[in-house]
């Protein structure tokens, strides 16, 4: 029989180009799980090879009613409400705690390579620093509710013992083609680049804190098909175990994001700053930078896509055509 994989959230963005570069490696025979509703995500997955889908809660009951087929080899768990905004805890805990509680314990149990999806959000306000260190995931304070439901099942699978045989992934700032349906959430790469075709300008927040200008604020931005080359290291060192990060190492100022995204599009530079929502404005992190030395230390060495070189391959490639992976 088929060895079969597993992408919950496979129609999502880092899920369907987590598929995208497993078909690149000749694997087709993946059952993806999600939940498309009324949203685009199918479009994600149009181009893309794959065996079966199926919805979350089917999939669920599956587990619990022990109807999955036994050759499953690997379950990349990426399925998860990923909204920094999301208010209503309850609906966090049960889709993002609950069901990967559920799904690891099926894993563990049956001996099925588990990689999940965590979250640099998890971090919080960067006090504690950014090592993905198993021994610190205690003394992290998330600083919502995403972060504070990706944070309980850290703890929960340590506390099982569960991270001594699976992974967990702290993805920072992803951004790339694919992420078209997610709304809000899209990077800021996606959001500036319809900002500036429309009215030839892109808004950045104001800098409220001592010793950061007005767009000075950084992130560690990861280029998708970096990240998704990341993750298939890990596929393919089922030994590893324990938090991986997964960012680029190097932060990157907004403005210096605005500046790289105005000339891939070949558009004089307007930047307007714009308060921070108050809803936000006490959350807002100032800086990330990735850790990545652990994962360097497994023996990743490839190089990642210059910050340049990503966002003009996003632009002229991507959004500029309106193409998805696969296409």
């Amino acid at each position: 029989m088929k060895e079969t994989i597993v992408v919950t959230g496979g129609a999502g963005f880092i899920g369907s180009a987590l598929v995208w570069k497993l078909n690149q490696l000749g694997e087709d025979n993946i059952l993806i799980v999600d939940s498309l509703g009324r949203s685009d995500k199918w479009r994600n997955i149009s181009g893309l090879n794959f065996a079966d889908y199926i919805e979350k809660d089917d999939f669920l009951q599956k587990i619990i009613s022990g109807g999955l087929p036994d050759s499953i080899k690997t379950i990349f768990h990426f399925g998860a409400c990923s909204s920094t905004t999301e208010y209503d805890i309850r609906y966090l805990i049960k889709n993002n705690y609950e069901y990967s509680k559920i799904l690891a314990g099926y894993a563990f149990e049956a001996g099925i390579q588990f990689i999940y999806a965590s979250s640099a959000a998890t971090y919080g306000n960067g006090s504690q620093g950014y090592q993905d260190d198993d021994n610190i995931i205690g003394h992290l304070r998330p600083m919502n509710g995403y972060g504070f439901s990706k944070q309980l099942f850290d703890l929960h699978a340590r506390r099982e013992g569960w991270l001594e045989k699976i992974v967990g992934l702290k993805f920072f700032n992803v951004f790339g083609p694919n992420e078209y349906h997610k709304e809000s959430m899209r990077s800021m790469v996606c959001k500036g680049f319809g900002q500036i075709r429309d009215k030839g300008k892109i808004n950045l927040f104001h800098s409220y804190r001592h010793g950061y200008m007005d767009g000075e604020q950084d992130r560690d931005f990861i280029y998708i098909k970096d990240a998704v080359e990341m993750v298939v290291f890990i596929y393919r060192h089922p030994e590893l175990h324990g938090i991986f990060n997964i960012g680029s190492g190097t932060a990157q100022t907004w403005n210096m994001l605005a500046r790289i995204l105005f000339d891939a599009m070949e558009k004089n530079r307007q930047i307007q700053y714009v308060p921070i929502p108050d809803d936000i404005k006490e959350t807002y992190q100032y800086h990330t930078q990735a850790d990545i030395s652990k994962l360097r230390s497994a023996g990743y060495e490839e190089s990642l896509t210059p910050f340049s070189d990503a966002i003009s391959d996003y632009v002229i490639n991507y959004l500029r055509k309106g193409r998805y992976l696969g296409e």
